[in-house]
């Protein structure tokens, strides 16, 4: 090869001349390429987190009953998980629940009034509390209070290698750190679910009593005539199954944060509202077959 051949491989292509037909592609075309692409990439990677979560959340259940029966279960961790939770959750539960309580006493006494029926005020605002209500106050707290937490403890962990050094050990993380942190949050997540039913319906009672004039007596036995047995029990089975999603959620982002701790922040991040979107959806999917197994009479 010539001196004459190499300089003109070394040379730069030539720039397209729009003079013979070549163009860059115009901006709205890159738009749309970009757009087509996240559209492909973004249920890829949404069904790929599910499924993660999903497994994480199997697999930790798995190794709870087997620890427990093994007396394997690290309990110390548990207790320090649980104490932790609530301290960090109770009084922002509690602060949400009071005005929770007054808004719904004052929705449904209007609405009470208008329709003549104000001694039915009880029984509405204290099924709406015990229903809807007290579980999802206290997953929203849950998961923005302690799933947050958990997740920056476990990502701070990965970004530093520790979790890969407890594998190398022979340590399990599932075992060791996950567990234990998903059934703290789900006894936290009950617990919590109780205080806010509590402080939901004093509340409310409060303001009927004192500002709205209502009768004390009829207040309390509209609720205790209209709650049921069921109210409750689908209270708590709504407790457990939030809590468990807040503990695998937030376990599975901090275990899988990555970039530094920009990654932990990220992490975090998405943990808050990756929870709050499958709570919403968990919701309507327990409100509607509870609604369609077990219909309440007419009054």
């Amino acid at each position: 090869m010539t001196t004459r051949d190499s300089l003109e491989l070394e040379q730069p292509a030539a720039a397209p001349d729009p003079r013979f037909g070549w163009s860059e592609p115009p901006p709205t075309q890159e738009i749309a390429d970009w757009w087509r692409g996240y559209l492909r990439r973004h249920p890829l990677a949404a069904l790929s987190t599910v499924g993660n979560q999903f497994a994480l959340g199997v697999q930790a259940m798995q190794y709870l009953v087997v620890d427990i029966v093994r007396r394997r279960f690290a309990f110390g961790e548990f207790v320090r998980q649980s104490a932790f939770m609530a301290s960090a959750a109770a009084l922002p539960t509690i602060f949400v629940s009071l005005p929770i309580g007054v808004t719904l006493s004052i929705q449904f006494g209007l609405l009470a009034g208008q329709v003549g029926a104000t001694s039915l005020a009880g029984a509405a605002s204290g099924l709406a509390v015990i229903r809807q209500g007290a579980p999802m106050v206290a997953a929203l707290l849950m998961a923005a209070a302690v799933g947050s937490a958990v997740c920056a403890d476990l990502g701070s962990r990965k970004i530093r290698d520790e979790l890969d050094a407890m594998e190398v050990m022979g340590v399990s993380v599932i075992r060791r750190l996950v567990v234990p942190r998903v059934a703290a949050a789900i006894l936290v997540g009950v617990s919590l679910t109780g205080v806010v039913c509590f402080v939901g319906f004093f509340s409310g009672y409060l303001f009927n009593v004192f500002v709205q004039g209502g009768a004390p007596g009829s207040f309390v036995a509209t609720f205790a005539s209209f709650a049921t047995v069921g109210d409750l029990v689908l209270a708590v089975v709504k407790a457990v199954v939030y809590g468990g999603i807040v503990g695998v959620v937030a376990c599975e982002k901090g275990i899988g944060a990555k970039g530094g701790p920009a990654g932990v922040a990220d992490a975090v991040n998405s943990t808050v509202v990756s929870s709050i979107l499958l709570l919403m959806v968990v919701n309507v999917v327990f409100t509607q077959m509870f609604m369609i197994l077990f219909p309440r009479p007419g009054l």
